[in-house]
């Protein structure tokens, strides 16, 4: 026997990465048999195989193919498309488009007729080969089948598997194609833009691609109607499923979100209680005599102006004003305006109680204060008595702090109406503290952003005497000074007063409307600020609206020694500070560098007839006040600070005291020499001896004038 017979010329492969589903068939002429078969047996063993005559018949995607065709390609691996000679369990499943599954069904046949008839064609090729092992197959092949076989495993198979018990030659597998085609520019990049989206950062293992499939997902097992309109809740919601997985079948609470627990605050303000006849005869009660204002009407002129708040929220505020109204005895009740904080704003009513129920809270504070001076006498009485048993008496310091400037009363002055704040409507309403003379000095020297919080402090030097309700009503009480403002003529002092005028200074303190107020042309309020004058008292640099002298002494402190008094005298004269009276016109009002301190104009110039008179104060920006025929109003919408054409400053701290006056009984002094003490010493033997005879001379006078 001589060499085994050169391979076959391999199937032609059309050109580019796209597989054709036909293959190339040898035909009869182009098989070569082994050396040693004679040509006249060649006929005997082509007719021996059943099923030969019709090879070449068969089209060419239907014919038997002698050499397998093209490995299909999963990823990096190629398999063969199907194998020759044995039964279908055993033989891997091709991937077969639509245009070979009528060619794979013929080869079926062949096979089977191969499997009958296998026995004929062995015993005729025996005589060939003397290695019984070796097939026709393996003549065609140059790579060692049991290399191939233990050098790699074909496909995603196991050991298991039945068919791996055979030699790749066996069962008919082509060579390992070692060799991968490059992909197309196309796939190359879907394969980056992939390898893109799957990226995961530190802070989060999910990517972006893992996170569209579960996008995608949800949306098409829940088929919304509207997918796109909701695609950013269903974002969110897919992300938060992912990062909060579902641990055990209770679920958490849902977290109430700001605005749903603002919404359901505020639907209280929008039912009414009471049905049948008695909420038909609350509503009568309420349309004859209300304190509630009409807060809408003030909107909509406000609103013509450009300022203001909106409708909703007007309406809003309007209803919590109304729910005010039923919870405290309110006799009046005004929205004073909106200041705003850094994290919360405040709503501000400015009302007035009815006669007599205000008494039983200053009773409160009063008694609270009665109970501040008891305890502080029951602790100088424990003093004293220390005192008394130590002998060392520490020396009292001779510095008094200035006196306490007393704070006004109740309707009077910067305490004539009470101020209730809300941060929204439908929250409860808190109550201000009164405010102090010094709450009001100290504010004018700083400059603070509210908070939102009334308890939080301020931090601020000077210090200020409180936290920030304190600070805030002290602001109040001086943008409603500065800023409460009406047309000339609608309001008017009583008879009563006459021209009688306080011990303070400040003249009349009270006012009342003028019935027969005709009201005033918009464009004569414009035109001069003459026409609005301040129905609001001035707070003098005092703090207070009323001149107080601080260095007046009460009954108690009159019963003092007369050393206090003569140590006082030099300071009980102090001059009386003096305010502008009530009802003083605006024309009056300081300048603020050279630019008037209001600015009055029309809400529309192209109908000035239905216009609206708008006054806007530079002083406070966020203070207006609108004026049309008798109706007038004031509001304040801003941050509660004074206009400064200059920088603000902060105040200094004072200059450092001294610790002790200098002077020589308190310097130290140099120590004597030797000679300076001998002399020292000399001189004071000699003064003795002197004092010793001068001592000596005086006994015997005294002597001489005895016996005489």
């Amino acid at each position: 026997m001589g060499d085994p017979p050169p391979y076959p010329e391999p199937p032609s492969q059309e050109p580019g990465t796209r597989r054709s589903s036909q293959v190339s068939e040898p035909s009869l002429d182009q098989i070569q048999y082994p050396a040693g078969v004679p040509e006249e047996e060649m006929p005997q063993i082509q007719a021996s195989v059943p099923g030969w005559s019709q090879w070449g018949g068969l089209p060419q995607q239907e014919s038997m193919p002698m050499f397998p065709p093209e490995a299909a390609r999963v990823g990096d691996m190629e398999y063969p498309s199907m194998n020759l000679g044995f039964p279908p369990e055993f033989q891997t499943l091709p991937y077969l488009d639509e245009s070979r599954i009528q060619g794979a069904d013929q080869t079926n046949l062949i096979l089977q007729q191969l499997q009958r008839d296998q026995g004929n064609l062995l015993q005729r090729l025996e005589s060939v080969y003397q290695d019984p092992r070796s097939n026709l197959l393996d003549q065609f092949y140059q790579r060692d089948p049991q290399q191939l076989y233990e050098g790699s495993q074909p496909g995603p198979y196991i050991r298991d598997d039945p068919a791996l018990q055979f030699t790749p030659s066996e069962l008919g597998l082509p060579p390992y194609g070692a060799e991968v085609p490059e992909p197309e520019p196309r796939q190359l990049a879907v394969q980056n833009a992939k390898a893109y989206l799957l990226q995961t950062s530190a802070g989060c293992p999910l990517s972006l691609y893992e996170h569209l499939v579960n996008l995608l997902t949800k949306i098409l097992n829940q088929r919304p109607e509207d997918p796109l309109s909701i695609l950013e809740s269903l974002n969110r919601t897919t992300q938060w499923e992912w990062f909060h997985p579902k641990l055990d079948t209770l679920r958490d609470d849902p977290e109430m979100q700001p605005t749903y627990e603002m919404a359901e605050k505020q639907k209280a303000l929008f039912v009414r209680g009471g049905g049948g006849a008695e909420g038909e005869q609350e509503m009568e009660e309420e349309v004859a005599d209300t304190a509630v204002p009409n807060v809408m009407e003030a909107a909509f002129y406000f609103q013509q102006a450009g300022v203001g708040l909106s409708s909703d929220e007007s309406f809003r505020v309007f209803l919590a004003l109304k729910q005010l109204v039923e919870q405290q005895p309110i006799h009046t009740c005004r929205f004073w305006g909106k200041v705003l904080g850094l994290s919360r704003n405040y709503l501000v009513a400015e009302v007035e109680f009815r006669e007599g129920e205000e008494e039983g809270e200053e009773e409160e504070v009063e008694e609270m204060l009665e109970g501040g001076e008891a305890m502080e006498a029951h602790a100088e009485e424990e003093g004293e008595e220390d005192e008394e048993k130590v002998a060392d008496v520490v020396p009292k310091p001779t510095w008094k702090p200035p006196p306490v400037i007393p704070k006004e009363e109740s309707r009077s002055g910067t305490n004539k109406y009470l101020y209730f704040v809300c941060s929204e409507p439908g929250r409860p309403w808190t109550r201000l503290p009164h405010v102090t003379p010094a709450q009001i000095v100290q504010a004018r020297k700083i400059r603070k952003f509210l908070t939102g919080h009334l308890d939080a402090p301020v931090i601020s030097y000077p210090p200020f005497p409180g936290n920030e309700a304190n600070y805030l009503r002290a602001q109040i009480a001086r943008i409603s000074a500065a800023t409460q403002i009406s047309p000339l003529g609608f309001y008017q002092f009583g008879e009563e007063e006459g021209d009688e005028e306080e011990e303070g200074g400040a003249g009349r303190d009270s006012y009342e409307e003028n019935p027969d107020f005709e009201g005033i042309p918009v464009l004569e309020l414009v035109d001069s600020m003459a026409n609005w004058v301040h129905h609001t008292q001035h707070i003098l640099p005092q703090g207070r609206c009323t001149w107080v002298n601080p260095l007046q002494k009460t009954e108690e402190e009159e019963e003092l020694g007369e050393e206090e008094e003569k140590a006082d005298e030099g300071l009980e004269e102090v001059e009386q500070e003096v305010g502008p009276p009530l009802l003083t016109p605006l024309s009056e009002d300081a300048e603020i560098m050279h630019m008037s301190a209001w600015t009055a104009r029309v809400s529309c110039t192209l109908c000035p007839q239905y216009s609206v008179a708008i006054v806007r104060s530079n002083l406070w920006p966020g203070a207006y006040t609108y004026a049309t025929g008798k109706k007038f109003e004031n509001i304040y919408i801003g941050w509660g600070h004074k206009y400064s054409p200059e920088n603000f400053n902060p105040a200094l701290p004072a200059p450092i005291q001294q610790e002790y006056p200098s002077g020589p009984e308190i310097m130290e002094m140099s120590d004597p020499t030797v000679e300076e003490e001998q002399a020292l010493k000399a001189a004071q033997e000699q003064a003795l001896a002197a004092a010793e005879e001068e001592e000596e001379d005086e006994e015997e006078d005294e002597d001489e004038d005895q016996d005489d």
